[in-house]
């Protein structure tokens, strides 16, 4: 029998038909010698077709793999998704979230969103053997992976369905051991996960200039019948926004973890007076499961 040529348009084909990736469908293709029919099976068998498709159906559960370097200068939230809270117990998920972790630490800084979702990446492959093995549609839906002085981290013990990461740069050796550190650590991270509104921005110059002209549009146009002059006006409006930044801005935010309610900028500053140190939050990250980015 004389050897098939394998064109693009073959394995776009096979593709659009099955989901797979390019590099398996031309693989399936070269090995089925361009039947198409014995190159679906192909697939099948591997367990790739099968997950193409279930595609399309819901992944609102899983939970949020997470992994710190013993020194804590890394730190990775990875959401993985699938279809019911059942599967999401299971050893085999479980395996999931932990081979996803290893392959996010391999990649190091080519680690993103878009490689989670590459079609010929290794997630996508290697999610892809589970969704074959158990039957529901899964994905690694998004990451956050820190780099800096400390990264810490709060998995809220109900259900690991949340999960929050916070950089803290100005940490030195000596201070990441004391309790007074670890005590600042713990409350940030749990005021995050527990904050509502949840906090979006570190501080106001972090704010897109875009959003804060909405914002500004809209407290205008609420204050345009009021027949106050444009400078109390102006004056309503900054105050309006300044109530904004307090919902927002983590810094801004009162601590919901003490009674006292203070700033977090204020408990900051106190943890540094107390640690003679210079701490400050870079960024941080709350992944919910099913919930937006």
């Amino acid at each position: 029998m004389a050897t098939v040529t394998i064109t693009a348009d073959m394995v776009k084909k096979l593709r659009d038909q099955t989901g797979a990736g390019m590099m398996e469908c031309k693989s399936a293709l070269t090995e089925a010698n361009g039947d198409f029919e014995e190159a679906n099976t192909v697939l099948r068998k591997r367990g790739l077709a099968s997950a193409a498709k279930k595609a399309g159906r819901t992944t609102g559960e899983g939970l949020v793999a997470h992994r710190q370097s013993p020194d804590h200068t890394t730190g990775t939230l990875v959401e993985v998704n699938c279809e019911s809270d059942f599967v999401a117990r299971t050893p085999d998920f479980q395996r999931l979230m932990n081979d996803v972790l290893d392959l996010i630490d391999k990649a190091g800084d080519g680690a993103s969103d878009a490689w989670l979702q590459d079609p010929e990446g290794p997630v996508k492959k290697r999610v892809a053997a589970t969704i074959a093995k158990l039957g529901e549609n899964m994905t690694a839906s998004r990451l956050a992976r820190f780099k800096g002085d400390y990264v810490g981290q709060y998995i809220h013990s109900v259900g690991g369905k949340l999960g929050v990461q916070v950089e803290f740069s100005g940490v030195t050796p000596a201070i990441r051991d004391r309790e007074e550190f670890k005590a600042l650590v713990r409350e940030i991270t749990m005021h995050i996960a527990a904050a509502s509104p949840s906090p979006q921005y570190v501080t106001r110059d972090r704010v897109p200039a875009d959003v804060v002209e909405k914002e500004r549009a809209i407290y205008r146009a609420q204050m345009e019948n009021s027949g106050k002059p444009a400078n109390i006006i102006d004056k309503i409006v900054e105050g309006k926004l300044g109530s904004y930044y307090q919902q927002v801005v983590l810094l801004e935010q009162e601590s919901v973890i003490r009674e006292t309610k203070p700033k977090i900028k204020d408990v900051i500053a106190e943890a540094n007076k107390a640690l003679g140190a210079s701490i400050s939050i870079p960024r941080f990250a709350r992944v919910k499961v099913g919930e937006a980015a």
